[in-house]
Protein backbone atom coordinates (compact mmCIF):
# COMPACT_ATOMS: atom_id res chain seq x y z
CA UNK A 1 0.00 0.00 0.00
CA UNK A 2 1.12 3.52 -0.65
CA UNK A 3 1.46 5.64 2.49
CA UNK A 4 -1.87 6.39 4.19
CA UNK A 5 -3.34 6.77 7.68
CA UNK A 6 -5.78 4.83 9.80
CA UNK A 7 -8.17 7.79 9.59
CA UNK A 8 -8.09 7.78 5.79
CA UNK A 9 -8.72 4.02 5.73
CA UNK A 10 -11.63 4.36 8.16
CA UNK A 11 -13.26 7.08 6.06
CA UNK A 12 -12.78 5.11 2.87
CA UNK A 13 -14.28 1.83 4.12
CA UNK A 14 -16.87 3.33 6.47
CA UNK A 15 -15.12 1.95 9.55
CA UNK A 16 -14.73 3.09 13.15
CA UNK A 17 -11.42 3.85 14.84
CA UNK A 18 -10.89 1.58 17.87
CA UNK A 19 -8.05 0.21 19.98
CA UNK A 20 -6.75 3.65 20.82
CA UNK A 21 -6.39 4.66 17.17
CA UNK A 22 -6.08 8.43 16.64
CA UNK A 23 -6.46 8.38 12.90
CA UNK A 24 -2.89 9.60 12.45
CA UNK A 25 -1.16 6.19 12.50
CA UNK A 26 0.82 5.70 9.28
CA UNK A 27 0.21 2.55 7.20
CA UNK A 28 2.77 2.08 4.45
CA UNK A 29 3.18 -1.65 3.87
CA UNK A 30 1.09 -4.50 2.52
CA UNK A 31 -2.17 -5.90 3.87
CA UNK A 32 -1.90 -9.40 5.31
CA UNK A 33 -4.14 -11.98 6.96
CA UNK A 34 -1.13 -13.92 8.30
CA UNK A 35 0.58 -12.53 11.38
CA UNK A 36 3.65 -14.66 10.63
CA UNK A 37 4.56 -12.61 7.54
CA UNK A 38 3.86 -9.15 8.91
CA UNK A 39 6.44 -6.45 8.24
CA UNK A 40 6.85 -2.95 9.60
CA UNK A 41 4.02 -0.64 8.55
CA UNK A 42 1.65 -3.41 7.40
CA UNK A 43 -2.12 -3.58 7.89
CA UNK A 44 -3.15 -6.81 9.61
CA UNK A 45 -6.61 -8.05 8.61
CA UNK A 46 -8.32 -10.17 11.27
CA UNK A 47 -10.80 -12.60 9.77
CA UNK A 48 -13.07 -14.62 12.03
CA UNK A 49 -12.97 -18.10 10.47
CA UNK A 50 -14.59 -21.41 11.27
CA UNK A 51 -11.48 -22.83 12.94
CA UNK A 52 -9.17 -19.83 13.42
CA UNK A 53 -9.99 -16.34 14.62
CA UNK A 54 -7.57 -13.71 13.36
CA UNK A 55 -8.37 -11.51 16.34
CA UNK A 56 -6.34 -13.96 18.46
CA UNK A 57 -3.24 -12.97 16.49
CA UNK A 58 -3.43 -9.18 16.69
CA UNK A 59 -0.73 -9.20 19.37
CA UNK A 60 1.53 -11.30 17.16
CA UNK A 61 0.96 -8.84 14.33
CA UNK A 62 1.90 -5.97 16.62
CA UNK A 63 5.15 -7.72 17.52
CA UNK A 64 5.84 -8.20 13.79
CA UNK A 65 5.64 -4.45 13.23
CA UNK A 66 2.07 -3.97 11.97
CA UNK A 67 0.95 -0.36 12.04
CA UNK A 68 -2.75 -1.12 12.46
CA UNK A 69 -5.39 -3.82 12.22
CA UNK A 70 -8.68 -4.23 10.42
CA UNK A 71 -11.11 -5.96 12.80
CA UNK A 72 -14.75 -6.87 13.16
CA UNK A 73 -15.01 -7.12 16.94
CA UNK A 74 -13.65 -5.36 19.98
CA UNK A 75 -14.70 -7.69 22.78
CA UNK A 76 -11.10 -8.07 23.82
CA UNK A 77 -8.22 -5.68 24.35
CA UNK A 78 -6.55 -4.77 21.07
CA UNK A 79 -2.79 -4.60 20.92
CA UNK A 80 -2.92 -2.38 17.84
CA UNK A 81 -4.72 0.75 16.68
CA UNK A 82 -7.57 -0.63 14.59
CA UNK A 83 -10.40 0.09 12.20
CA UNK A 84 -13.58 -1.81 12.96
CA UNK A 85 -15.73 -2.87 10.00
CA UNK A 86 -18.68 -5.19 9.51
CA UNK A 87 -17.20 -7.06 6.53
CA UNK A 88 -13.39 -7.17 6.22
CA UNK A 89 -13.52 -8.71 2.74
CA UNK A 90 -15.71 -5.89 1.44
CA UNK A 91 -13.36 -3.41 3.10
CA UNK A 92 -10.38 -5.00 1.34
CA UNK A 93 -12.21 -4.72 -1.99
CA UNK A 94 -12.75 -1.00 -1.42
CA UNK A 95 -9.15 -0.47 -0.34
CA UNK A 96 -7.73 -2.38 -3.31
CA UNK A 97 -9.97 -0.62 -5.84
CA UNK A 98 -9.04 2.78 -4.40
CA UNK A 99 -5.35 1.91 -4.31
CA UNK A 100 -5.28 0.90 -7.97
CA UNK A 101 -7.36 3.86 -9.11
CA UNK A 102 -5.04 6.22 -7.26
CA UNK A 103 -1.98 4.55 -8.78
CA UNK A 104 -3.51 4.87 -12.25
CA UNK A 105 -3.90 8.60 -11.72
CA UNK A 106 -0.15 8.99 -11.16
CA UNK A 107 2.36 10.14 -13.76
CA UNK A 108 3.60 6.55 -14.31
CA UNK A 109 0.60 4.26 -13.76
CA UNK A 110 1.10 0.50 -13.39
CA UNK A 111 0.02 -1.82 -16.19
CA UNK A 112 -2.40 -4.55 -15.07
CA UNK A 113 -2.13 -7.95 -16.74
CA UNK A 114 -4.79 -10.45 -15.71
CA UNK A 115 -4.81 -14.15 -16.50
CA UNK A 116 -7.47 -16.82 -16.41
CA UNK A 117 -7.87 -20.35 -17.69
CA UNK A 118 -8.65 -23.84 -16.53
CA UNK A 119 -4.94 -24.75 -16.49
CA UNK A 120 -1.63 -22.96 -16.37
CA UNK A 121 -2.50 -19.64 -14.70
CA UNK A 122 0.17 -19.76 -12.03
CA UNK A 123 2.90 -21.10 -14.31
CA UNK A 124 2.15 -18.44 -16.92
CA UNK A 125 2.15 -15.76 -14.22
CA UNK A 126 5.57 -16.97 -13.07
CA UNK A 127 6.88 -16.88 -16.65
CA UNK A 128 5.56 -13.34 -17.02
CA UNK A 129 7.37 -12.39 -13.84
CA UNK A 130 10.61 -13.73 -15.30
CA UNK A 131 10.13 -11.56 -18.40
CA UNK A 132 8.85 -8.39 -16.75
CA UNK A 133 10.92 -8.16 -13.54
CA UNK A 134 14.16 -7.20 -15.36
CA UNK A 135 12.22 -4.50 -17.23
CA UNK A 136 10.51 -2.84 -14.26
CA UNK A 137 9.16 -3.41 -10.75
CA UNK A 138 6.71 -6.31 -11.04
CA UNK A 139 4.17 -7.68 -8.59
CA UNK A 140 3.34 -11.31 -9.35
CA UNK A 141 3.11 -13.21 -6.06
CA UNK A 142 4.42 -16.73 -5.63
CA UNK A 143 1.66 -19.32 -5.58
CA UNK A 144 -1.97 -19.00 -6.56
CA UNK A 145 -3.84 -15.97 -5.20
CA UNK A 146 -6.69 -15.85 -7.66
CA UNK A 147 -9.81 -15.57 -5.53
CA UNK A 148 -11.85 -12.87 -3.82
CA UNK A 149 -9.34 -12.67 -0.94
CA UNK A 150 -6.04 -13.26 -2.71
CA UNK A 151 -6.62 -10.71 -5.47
CA UNK A 152 -7.24 -7.61 -3.31
CA UNK A 153 -4.31 -8.59 -1.08
CA UNK A 154 -2.14 -8.72 -4.20
CA UNK A 155 -3.36 -5.34 -5.42
CA UNK A 156 -2.53 -3.87 -2.02
CA UNK A 157 1.14 -4.74 -2.57
CA UNK A 158 1.34 -1.83 -5.03
CA UNK A 159 4.06 0.75 -4.45
CA UNK A 160 4.75 4.14 -6.02
CA UNK A 161 7.25 2.49 -8.38
CA UNK A 162 5.29 -0.59 -9.49
CA UNK A 163 5.34 -0.86 -13.27
CA UNK A 164 3.56 -4.20 -13.80
CA UNK A 165 0.82 -5.85 -11.73
CA UNK A 166 0.19 -9.47 -12.77
CA UNK A 167 -3.00 -11.00 -11.41
CA UNK A 168 -4.56 -14.44 -11.61
CA UNK A 169 -8.34 -14.50 -11.74
CA UNK A 170 -10.13 -17.74 -10.97
CA UNK A 171 -13.82 -18.52 -10.94
CA UNK A 172 -16.20 -21.06 -9.45
CA UNK A 173 -19.22 -19.66 -11.25
CA UNK A 174 -20.66 -17.00 -13.52
CA UNK A 175 -19.92 -13.48 -12.29
CA UNK A 176 -16.86 -14.31 -10.17
CA UNK A 177 -14.35 -12.88 -12.63
CA UNK A 178 -16.57 -9.84 -13.22
CA UNK A 179 -16.36 -9.18 -9.49
CA UNK A 180 -12.56 -9.41 -9.58
CA UNK A 181 -12.25 -7.14 -12.62
CA UNK A 182 -14.44 -4.61 -10.84
CA UNK A 183 -11.70 -4.43 -8.22
CA UNK A 184 -8.82 -4.48 -10.72
CA UNK A 185 -9.72 -3.62 -14.32
CA UNK A 186 -7.13 -5.21 -16.62
CA UNK A 187 -5.16 -3.47 -19.35
CA UNK A 188 -4.26 -6.87 -20.82
CA UNK A 189 -6.46 -9.95 -20.43
CA UNK A 190 -4.92 -13.37 -21.06
CA UNK A 191 -7.18 -16.40 -21.51
CA UNK A 192 -5.25 -19.66 -21.62
CA UNK A 193 -7.85 -22.36 -22.14
CA UNK A 194 -11.31 -23.62 -21.31
CA UNK A 195 -11.17 -27.08 -19.76
CA UNK A 196 -13.15 -29.22 -17.38
CA UNK A 197 -11.74 -27.88 -14.11
CA UNK A 198 -14.63 -27.06 -11.72
CA UNK A 199 -17.15 -28.25 -14.33
CA UNK A 200 -19.32 -29.59 -11.52
CA UNK A 201 -19.67 -26.14 -10.02
CA UNK A 202 -20.30 -24.46 -13.37
CA UNK A 203 -22.79 -26.95 -14.74
CA UNK A 204 -21.02 -27.43 -18.08
CA UNK A 205 -18.02 -26.40 -20.18
CA UNK A 206 -20.00 -23.70 -22.02
CA UNK A 207 -20.65 -21.99 -18.70
CA UNK A 208 -16.92 -22.16 -17.97
CA UNK A 209 -16.26 -20.40 -21.28
CA UNK A 210 -18.88 -17.79 -20.46
CA UNK A 211 -17.26 -17.14 -17.06
CA UNK A 212 -13.68 -16.99 -18.38
CA UNK A 213 -14.79 -14.59 -21.10
CA UNK A 214 -15.76 -12.04 -18.45
CA UNK A 215 -12.06 -11.20 -18.30
CA UNK A 216 -12.15 -10.16 -21.96
CA UNK A 217 -15.37 -8.20 -21.54
CA UNK A 218 -13.72 -6.10 -18.80
CA UNK A 219 -11.22 -4.56 -21.24
CA UNK A 220 -11.49 -1.02 -22.50
CA UNK A 221 -10.98 -0.41 -26.22
CA UNK A 222 -7.37 0.57 -25.57
CA UNK A 223 -6.65 -2.78 -23.92
CA UNK A 224 -5.49 -6.07 -25.41
CA UNK A 225 -7.02 -9.53 -25.25
CA UNK A 226 -4.38 -12.26 -25.51
CA UNK A 227 -6.16 -15.43 -26.63
CA UNK A 228 -5.24 -19.06 -27.26
CA UNK A 229 -5.87 -19.58 -30.97
CA UNK A 230 -5.72 -23.37 -30.51
CA UNK A 231 -8.77 -23.41 -28.20
CA UNK A 232 -11.93 -22.70 -30.19
CA UNK A 233 -13.87 -21.48 -27.15
CA UNK A 234 -11.09 -19.07 -26.21
CA UNK A 235 -10.58 -17.78 -29.73
CA UNK A 236 -14.31 -17.06 -29.98
CA UNK A 237 -13.99 -14.66 -27.03
CA UNK A 238 -12.54 -12.12 -29.45
CA UNK A 239 -16.13 -11.26 -30.41
CA UNK A 240 -16.86 -10.20 -26.82
CA UNK A 241 -14.59 -7.14 -26.83
CA UNK A 242 -13.63 -4.11 -28.91
CA UNK A 243 -10.10 -4.21 -27.54
CA UNK A 244 -7.06 -5.19 -29.58
CA UNK A 245 -6.61 -8.93 -30.18
CA UNK A 246 -3.37 -10.91 -29.97
CA UNK A 247 -3.18 -14.68 -30.35
CA UNK A 248 -0.71 -17.38 -29.38
CA UNK A 249 -0.56 -20.81 -30.94
CA UNK A 250 1.32 -24.01 -31.54
CA UNK A 251 -0.44 -24.54 -34.86
CA UNK A 252 -1.19 -21.16 -36.44
CA UNK A 253 1.86 -19.36 -37.80
CA UNK A 254 -0.23 -16.19 -38.27
CA UNK A 255 -0.58 -15.82 -34.48
CA UNK A 256 1.31 -12.99 -32.80
CA UNK A 257 3.35 -15.58 -30.89
CA UNK A 258 3.84 -19.12 -32.12
CA UNK A 259 6.33 -21.95 -31.67
CA UNK A 260 7.78 -24.67 -33.82
CA UNK A 261 10.60 -27.22 -33.61
CA UNK A 262 9.50 -28.24 -30.12
CA UNK A 263 11.83 -30.78 -28.51
CA UNK A 264 12.11 -32.33 -25.05
CA UNK A 265 15.37 -33.23 -23.33
CA UNK A 266 15.90 -36.17 -20.97
CA UNK A 267 14.34 -34.17 -18.11
CA UNK A 268 11.24 -33.29 -20.17
CA UNK A 269 12.33 -29.67 -20.50
CA UNK A 270 11.13 -28.09 -23.71
CA UNK A 271 13.16 -26.13 -26.23
CA UNK A 272 11.59 -24.48 -29.25
CA UNK A 273 11.81 -21.64 -31.72
CA UNK A 274 9.76 -18.60 -30.74
CA UNK A 275 8.31 -16.56 -33.60
CA UNK A 276 7.03 -13.02 -33.05
CA UNK A 277 6.68 -10.08 -35.44
CA UNK A 278 8.50 -11.82 -38.26
CA UNK A 279 11.49 -12.63 -36.05
CA UNK A 280 12.60 -15.81 -34.32
CA UNK A 281 14.80 -16.75 -31.38
CA UNK A 282 15.63 -20.07 -29.67
CA UNK A 283 14.07 -20.77 -26.28
CA UNK A 284 15.18 -23.44 -23.81
CA UNK A 285 12.89 -23.67 -20.78
CA UNK A 286 14.14 -25.00 -17.45
CA UNK A 287 10.58 -26.03 -16.47
CA UNK A 288 9.47 -29.65 -16.70
CA UNK A 289 6.71 -30.57 -19.13
CA UNK A 290 5.86 -29.86 -22.77
CA UNK A 291 2.70 -28.01 -21.70
CA UNK A 292 4.88 -25.10 -20.59
CA UNK A 293 5.48 -24.21 -24.24
CA UNK A 294 1.92 -22.96 -24.54
CA UNK A 295 2.28 -21.08 -21.23
CA UNK A 296 5.47 -19.47 -22.52
CA UNK A 297 3.72 -18.35 -25.71
CA UNK A 298 0.94 -16.75 -23.67
CA UNK A 299 3.49 -14.93 -21.51
CA UNK A 300 5.40 -13.79 -24.58
CA UNK A 301 2.28 -12.40 -26.26
CA UNK A 302 1.22 -10.59 -23.08
CA UNK A 303 4.68 -9.10 -22.57
CA UNK A 304 4.76 -7.93 -26.17
CA UNK A 305 1.36 -6.26 -25.68
CA UNK A 306 2.83 -4.08 -22.91
CA UNK A 307 5.85 -3.04 -24.96
CA UNK A 308 8.57 -5.49 -23.90
CA UNK A 309 11.16 -6.01 -26.64
CA UNK A 310 11.50 -9.39 -28.32
CA UNK A 311 15.04 -9.92 -27.04
CA UNK A 312 13.91 -9.19 -23.48
CA UNK A 313 11.03 -11.66 -23.83
CA UNK A 314 13.35 -14.41 -25.02
CA UNK A 315 15.91 -13.68 -22.30
CA UNK A 316 13.21 -13.83 -19.61
CA UNK A 317 11.84 -17.15 -20.83
CA UNK A 318 15.31 -18.68 -21.03
CA UNK A 319 16.09 -17.53 -17.48
CA UNK A 320 12.74 -18.50 -15.93
CA UNK A 321 12.86 -20.91 -13.00
CA UNK A 322 10.21 -22.69 -10.95
CA UNK A 323 8.76 -20.12 -8.48
CA UNK A 324 5.53 -21.56 -7.13
CA UNK A 325 5.55 -24.84 -5.17
CA UNK A 326 3.56 -27.93 -6.10
CA UNK A 327 3.79 -27.38 -9.86
CA UNK A 328 6.05 -29.89 -11.60
CA UNK A 329 8.52 -29.40 -8.76
CA UNK A 330 11.40 -31.82 -9.40
CA UNK A 331 13.51 -33.16 -6.52
CA UNK A 332 16.61 -35.28 -7.15
CA UNK A 333 16.98 -37.69 -4.22
CA UNK A 334 19.51 -40.35 -3.13
CA UNK A 335 19.91 -43.58 -5.12
CA UNK A 336 18.96 -41.82 -8.35
CA UNK A 337 15.34 -41.34 -7.30
CA UNK A 338 13.46 -38.42 -8.86
CA UNK A 339 10.23 -37.10 -7.33
CA UNK A 340 7.95 -34.70 -9.21
CA UNK A 341 5.45 -32.90 -7.00
CA UNK A 342 2.64 -31.56 -9.18
CA UNK A 343 -0.17 -31.94 -6.68
CA UNK A 344 -1.33 -28.39 -6.15
CA UNK A 345 -4.12 -28.61 -8.71
CA UNK A 346 -5.55 -31.21 -11.06
CA UNK A 347 -8.14 -31.73 -13.76
CA UNK A 348 -8.21 -34.17 -16.70
CA UNK A 349 -6.13 -31.92 -18.95
CA UNK A 350 -3.40 -31.22 -16.40
CA UNK A 351 -3.39 -34.90 -15.36
CA UNK A 352 -2.61 -35.94 -18.91
CA UNK A 353 0.09 -33.26 -19.17
CA UNK A 354 1.73 -34.54 -15.99
CA UNK A 355 1.58 -38.16 -17.15
CA UNK A 356 3.11 -37.17 -20.48
CA UNK A 357 5.98 -35.49 -18.66
CA UNK A 358 6.49 -38.57 -16.49
CA UNK A 359 6.62 -40.79 -19.57
CA UNK A 360 9.40 -38.62 -21.02
CA UNK A 361 11.30 -38.24 -17.76
CA UNK A 362 11.06 -41.93 -17.04
CA UNK A 363 12.56 -43.25 -20.26
CA UNK A 364 14.69 -46.26 -19.35
CA UNK A 365 13.71 -45.74 -15.69
CA UNK A 366 11.17 -47.25 -13.34
CA UNK A 367 8.14 -44.91 -13.37
CA UNK A 368 5.45 -44.59 -10.69
CA UNK A 369 2.44 -42.29 -11.05
CA UNK A 370 0.87 -41.52 -7.66
CA UNK A 371 -2.56 -40.08 -8.46
CA UNK A 372 -5.20 -38.63 -6.18
CA UNK A 373 -8.68 -37.26 -6.65
CA UNK A 374 -9.56 -34.51 -9.10
CA UNK A 375 -12.11 -32.37 -7.28
CA UNK A 376 -15.15 -30.45 -8.52
CA UNK A 377 -15.77 -32.44 -11.70
CA UNK A 378 -19.48 -32.86 -11.11
CA UNK A 379 -21.59 -35.73 -12.45
CA UNK A 380 -18.89 -36.86 -14.86
CA UNK A 381 -16.31 -37.33 -12.11
CA UNK A 382 -16.29 -41.14 -12.03
CA UNK A 383 -15.84 -41.43 -15.81
CA UNK A 384 -13.15 -38.72 -15.84
CA UNK A 385 -11.17 -40.60 -13.20
CA UNK A 386 -11.52 -43.93 -15.02
CA UNK A 387 -10.40 -42.26 -18.25
CA UNK A 388 -7.29 -40.92 -16.53
CA UNK A 389 -6.53 -44.38 -15.18
CA UNK A 390 -6.86 -45.78 -18.68
CA UNK A 391 -4.67 -42.99 -20.08
CA UNK A 392 -1.98 -43.69 -17.48
CA UNK A 393 -2.08 -47.40 -18.31
CA UNK A 394 -1.58 -46.67 -22.00
CA UNK A 395 1.24 -44.16 -21.37
CA UNK A 396 3.82 -46.84 -20.67
CA UNK A 397 4.09 -45.94 -16.96
CA UNK A 398 5.19 -48.94 -14.91
CA UNK A 399 3.02 -48.53 -11.81
CA UNK A 400 -0.04 -46.39 -11.15
CA UNK A 401 -0.86 -45.83 -7.48
CA UNK A 402 -4.33 -44.43 -6.78
CA UNK A 403 -4.57 -42.84 -3.32
CA UNK A 404 -7.83 -42.22 -1.47
CA UNK A 405 -11.47 -43.18 -1.93
CA UNK A 406 -11.94 -40.39 -4.49
CA UNK A 407 -9.23 -41.94 -6.69
CA UNK A 408 -10.64 -45.48 -6.70
CA UNK A 409 -12.00 -44.97 -10.21
CA UNK A 410 -8.46 -44.21 -11.42
CA UNK A 411 -7.46 -47.65 -10.20
CA UNK A 412 -10.48 -49.15 -11.96
CA UNK A 413 -9.47 -47.42 -15.19
CA UNK A 414 -5.97 -48.88 -14.98
CA UNK A 415 -7.16 -52.43 -14.32
CA UNK A 416 -9.80 -52.24 -17.05
CA UNK A 417 -7.03 -51.39 -19.51
CA UNK A 418 -4.18 -53.53 -18.20
CA UNK A 419 -5.93 -56.22 -16.23
CA UNK A 420 -5.80 -57.01 -12.51
CA UNK A 421 -2.47 -56.74 -10.67
CA UNK A 422 -0.68 -55.37 -13.73
CA UNK A 423 1.04 -52.26 -12.44
CA UNK A 424 -1.98 -50.97 -10.51
CA UNK A 425 -2.09 -50.28 -6.76
CA UNK A 426 -4.94 -48.87 -4.73
CA UNK A 427 -4.17 -47.21 -1.37
CA UNK A 428 -7.23 -46.47 0.71
CA UNK A 429 -5.84 -43.63 2.81
CA UNK A 430 -3.17 -40.97 2.58
CA UNK A 431 -1.67 -42.22 5.84
CA UNK A 432 -0.95 -45.63 4.27
CA UNK A 433 0.72 -44.20 1.18
CA UNK A 434 4.31 -43.67 2.46
CA UNK A 435 4.74 -47.34 3.36
CA UNK A 436 3.38 -48.47 -0.01
CA UNK A 437 5.57 -46.06 -1.96
CA UNK A 438 8.60 -47.19 0.01
CA UNK A 439 8.06 -50.72 -1.34
CA UNK A 440 8.03 -49.32 -4.88
CA UNK A 441 11.14 -47.20 -4.49
CA UNK A 442 14.18 -48.58 -6.23
CA UNK A 443 17.34 -47.04 -7.70
CA UNK A 444 16.70 -44.92 -10.80
CA UNK A 445 12.97 -44.56 -10.12
CA UNK A 446 10.86 -41.55 -11.07
CA UNK A 447 7.73 -40.70 -9.06
CA UNK A 448 4.99 -38.27 -10.11
CA UNK A 449 2.50 -37.06 -7.49
CA UNK A 450 -0.58 -35.47 -9.07
CA UNK A 451 -3.96 -34.52 -7.56
CA UNK A 452 -6.12 -31.60 -6.57
CA UNK A 453 -4.75 -29.74 -3.58
CA UNK A 454 -7.53 -30.96 -1.31
CA UNK A 455 -6.46 -34.57 -1.82
CA UNK A 456 -3.29 -33.95 0.20
CA UNK A 457 -0.68 -35.40 -2.16
CA UNK A 458 1.34 -32.18 -2.20
CA UNK A 459 2.11 -32.55 1.52
CA UNK A 460 2.80 -36.25 0.97
CA UNK A 461 5.38 -35.29 -1.64
CA UNK A 462 7.02 -32.83 0.72
CA UNK A 463 7.25 -35.46 3.47
CA UNK A 464 8.76 -38.02 1.06
CA UNK A 465 11.39 -35.53 -0.05
CA UNK A 466 12.31 -34.91 3.59
CA UNK A 467 12.35 -38.61 4.51
CA UNK A 468 14.16 -39.94 1.46
CA UNK A 469 16.47 -36.95 1.23
CA UNK A 470 17.50 -37.42 4.87
CA UNK A 471 19.10 -40.73 3.93
CA UNK A 472 21.95 -38.93 2.22
CA UNK A 473 22.50 -36.79 5.30
CA UNK A 474 22.65 -39.89 7.49
CA UNK A 475 25.10 -41.50 5.10
CA UNK A 476 27.27 -38.38 5.11
CA UNK A 477 27.24 -38.32 8.91
CA UNK A 478 28.28 -41.97 9.05
CA UNK A 479 31.09 -41.17 6.69
CA UNK A 480 32.29 -38.29 8.85
CA UNK A 481 32.33 -40.51 11.95
CA UNK A 482 34.24 -43.20 10.11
Amino acid sequence: MRKTTTGAIARLVGGRLVGGATGEECVHGKASVDSRVIDSGDLFVAFEGEHVDGHDFVSAAEKGGAAAALVTKTDQALALPAIQVEDPLAALDILARHELESARASAEPPIVIALTGSNGKTSTKDLLHAILAPVGETIAPVGSRNNELGLPLTVLELTETTRFLVLEMGARGIGHISHLTDIARPDVSVVLNVGSAHVGEFGGVENIARAKGELVEALEESGTAVLNADDARVKAMGTRTRAHLAHFSLNDCSAEAYADHVRLDALARASFTLHMGGRELPIALTLTGEHHVKNALAAAAAASAVGVRFEEIAAGLNAAEQRSPGRMQVSELPKGVTLINDAYNANPDSMRAGLNALAVLGRERHTIAVLGEMLELGDGSAKAHRDIGSYAARSGIDVVVAVGEGARDIYEGVTETRGEHEGAVYVESLEDAPAVLETLRRPESTFLLKSSNGAGLAKLGESLVRAWGAESTKADNRGEKE
